[in-house]
């Protein structure tokens, strides 16, 4: 159940400035963890009817790209491979980042997990996640007996 508070929280600004921390942490510890070697950057956004995703993966081929839903987690993971080596004179120079990546995000609970949609142009994966439709409720007087 939520609480819906009406009025201003002076906290509000600390609170968020503490989430984007966590998060930062998290990604830092995430790849120290594990053998991810890059975390692509992301996009996130909500319209009317669908939340939307945006990977930037530019060189990987969606054939190298998973994603899967389980316990309320979209997970997107995959590998960026290595197409070409440029050897000259015994120098060696990649600034580009290849390897293992995983992205991972928790669901809101209004979304239909079973018509999740997903796309990849021009080097962005973009995720459709629609929204369950919503039945509205009228506000209903509850009886004291």
């Amino acid at each position: 159940m939520n609480i819906i508070t009406r009025g201003y929280n002076p906290f509000a600004e600390l609170e968020a400035l503490k989430e984007q921390f966590d998060r930062i942490f998290n990604v830092v510890e995430a790849r120290e963890k594990s053998d991810i070697d890059f975390i692509p950057t992301v996009n996130t956004r909500e319209g009317d009817d669908a939340y939307y995703i945006e990977v930037d993966l530019p060189g990987v081929k969606k054939e190298d790209i998973n994603i899967n839903v389980e316990d309320n987690t979209l997970t997107i993971s995959g590998e960026r491979k290595i197409e070409k080596e440029h050897k000259e004179d015994n120098f060696y120079k990649v600034e580009s980042v290849y390897g293992k990546f995983e992205r991972s995000f928790t669901l809101p609970e209004d979304v239909d997990t079973d018509k999740i949609e997903a796309k990849s142009e021009d080097g962005v994966l973009e995720i459709k996640i629609p929204k369950v439709a919503k039945v509205e409720k009228a506000p209903k007087k509850i009886e004291i007996k």
